[in-house]
């Protein structure tokens, strides 16, 4: 789609840019916890809509990782920004990583809150149903929410949670992106990069947790940093907010040392 912009909002005004990437199940809403608290003379943050999901929800794509890299870049050289950081969540942690495959030069740092590793997520046949089903089934979006986040939130936060992925997300859309995430293993292209790579792990998440990113994010990235929130699961944002903003702030401040 020539031309096409992804849907964002700037927030802060600070020296240090970063572009912040949605996963899976939702928008750029997905950061609403969040934005209140974040540190505005420091950053200025971009939060993008992906092909398919909120502002973005009618527009055409492929609905892919690299394709979404290439949108952020096109973005960024829209806002003038040459370097930048990056913020992914689950498929936006795919996402940001084929940024870095793109164009290492222009990352300063990169963050992957409960990230998709760039190796994609092998799914049991079981689970692959379940994901799979959830483009048009609601309730397996709610299963899958509950099942990433220990099975002990309030039903009220997860009927919130589904409601916003589905009111937000085309399902078609959806299920594309559902094979790039999950099914592209292009890990070889960003292995040994010296950008400081930070993953956030949520400790009651049962798939993407510290033990996994372990062996996939720590062993690609050289000046890789682990990060384990005990009180979260796959949706730290929404979870434990001062903590991850903390966390990742951190991170990225230490740029400025």
């Amino acid at each position: 789609m020539a031309g096409f912009t992804l849907p964002h909002t700037l927030h802060g005004d600070g020296p240090h840019r970063v572009v912040a990437v949605h996963g899976w199940l939702a928008d750029r809403g997905d950061f609403a916890a969040v934005l209140p608290d974040l540190d505005a003379a420091v950053f200025t943050y971009a939060f993008v809509d992906l092909r398919g999901y909120g502002e973005a929800r009618d527009a055409a794509g492929a609905f892919t990782t690299s394709e979404g890299a290439g949108d952020i870049l096109a973005l960024a050289d829209r806002l003038g920004w040459h370097r930048f950081s990056l913020i992914g969540h689950s498929m936006g942690g795919a996402v940001v990583q084929r940024v870095l495959a793109a164009a290492p030069d222009r990352v300063r740092r990169m963050v992957g809150i409960s990230p998709v590793p760039a190796s994609g997520m092998p799914m049991d046949e079981a689970t692959r149903a379940l994901f799979t089903a959830a483009a048009e089934r609601p309730a397996k979006r709610r299963a899958i929410i509950d099942l990433t986040t220990g099975g002990n939130r309030p039903d009220a936060w997860l009927d919130r949670m589904t409601w916003r992925s589905v009111e937000r997300s085309d399902p078609k859309a959806f299920r594309a992106w559902l094979d790039s995430w999950a099914g592209e293993d292009f890990h070889e292209e960003t292995e040994g990069s010296p950008v400081p790579a930070l993953a956030v792990a949520g400790a009651l998440d049962p798939a993407i947790n510290a033990a996994f990113l372990r062996g996939t994010w720590m062993r690609w990235y050289p000046a890789g940093q682990l990060v384990e929130l005990p009180h979260a699961g796959h949706h730290a944002m929404d979870e434990a907010p001062l903590d991850l903003i903390r966390t990742v702030e951190d991170f990225l401040r230490a740029d400025h040392v």
